[in-house]
């Protein structure tokens, strides 16, 4: 159990004969792939762990963005002297109303072209 427990001491035998098979060299022993192989496929690794990474933060984008470096900053989307004017409260409320007035005279427009069409009132009077 200890030679089992240590591999790192050393064998001790008087027999001169005694010798060991090495693993690696035996007929069955699984095929060594050299180190231009082996390197080839840390990179193809890496490479699929770095897609993997872009895939993760391109579908999930309300995981946070995580720096190690204190100047690194982001430019506001809504601030940039390229992006769309926005409009305020007065001017969305004036949108609305515009638009609420054209529904109701599409509304009434439809109903002149329409005569066939019939009149549906809620007042029970």
């Amino acid at each position: 159990a200890v030679d089992f427990a240590h591999p790192e001491v050393g064998v001790v035998t008087s027999d001169t004969t005694a010798t060991a098979h090495c693993y690696f060299d035996r007929a069955s022993a699984p095929e060594q792939e050299d180190l231009e192989a082996a390197e080839y496929r840390r990179q193809v690794l890496e490479d699929a762990a770095a897609l993997k990474k872009l895939a993760v933060d391109y579908a999930h984008p309300e995981l946070g963005v995580v720096t190690s470096d204190p100047t690194a900053t982001a430019r506001c989307y809504f601030d940039r002297a390229s992006a769309p004017e926005q409009e305020d409260t007065e001017e969305a409320d004036y949108r609305r109303q515009v638009l609420e007035d054209a529904a109701a005279l599409k509304k009434l427009a439809v109903d002149y072209a329409h005569p066939e069409l019939g009149v549906v009132t809620s007042d029970p009077t």
